[in-house]
């Protein structure tokens, strides 16, 4: 048997085992990660993509419920990202963020607005002071790329075509600190995506 036949054979069996130990995905939420500090086992050759993909051997995961069932156990670690159950710990590589927004919904009006995402894993989370927004330059670029934390240190990239539908409720606050920002206003606070007098590059 050769390395990469070796290898390839023991991810299979690492893979098997995570989905018999987390059990069938039904309704439940995520699994309490943050209880959970067996031994570390190594990476196995799983990817979440940029765009939410998530590879395993470097083919798509295409069912859904079993994408919904490895995102129920992923926790961040400060090193890696890992799937996590009660008798072991697997290192995952992460491209990006581990999720994607996909869908928003508002309720409210001004200041007293609520904003929440849909994920790609059918998480939905409202933004707040525990759940903020925040947005990075994107290398290579001028643009913006907006994030929400869902929870567990665990992230959500905001896909280009809901950041756009977010930028229409946006306006413009002074902060503390003397300038004008652009942002917008969920669940009483202020999420600042640039100064206002760079917003045009992002509009």
């Amino acid at each position: 048997m050769t390395a990469d036949s070796a290898k390839e054979a023991s991810d299979s069996g690492a893979f098997q085992r995570l989905i018999a130990q987390i059990g069938n995905e039904s309704a439940r939420g995520p699994a309490p990660v943050h209880l959970w500090n067996p031994d570390y086992c190594g990476e196995i050759d799983m990817r979440i993509a940029a765009d939410g993909t998530w590879f395993y051997l470097g083919t798509p995961i295409g069912r859904k419920p079993l994408v919904k069932l490895f995102a129920s156990v992923l926790r961040r670690d400060p090193e890696r990202f890992v799937l996590v159950t009660p008798v072991e710990r697997i290192g995952i590589e992460v491209d990006d963020a581990p999720f994607v927004a996909v869908g928003m919904e508002v309720e409210g009006e001004e200041h007293d607005q609520v904003i929440a995402f849909r994920t790609n894993v059918d998480d939905v989370v409202s933004v707040d002071a525990d759940h903020p927004l925040r947005f990075e330059i994107e290398q290579g670029t001028d643009g913006l790329k907006p994030y929400v934390l869902v929870r567990g240190g665990l992230e959500a990239l905001v896909t280009r075509a809901v950041f756009y539908d977010l930028v229409a409720l946006g306006e413009e606050h002074d902060l503390a600190d003397g300038e004008t920002h652009f942002g917008v206003w969920s669940a009483g606070t202020f999420f600042p995506m640039a100064r206002a007098s760079d917003i045009a590059a992002y509009r």
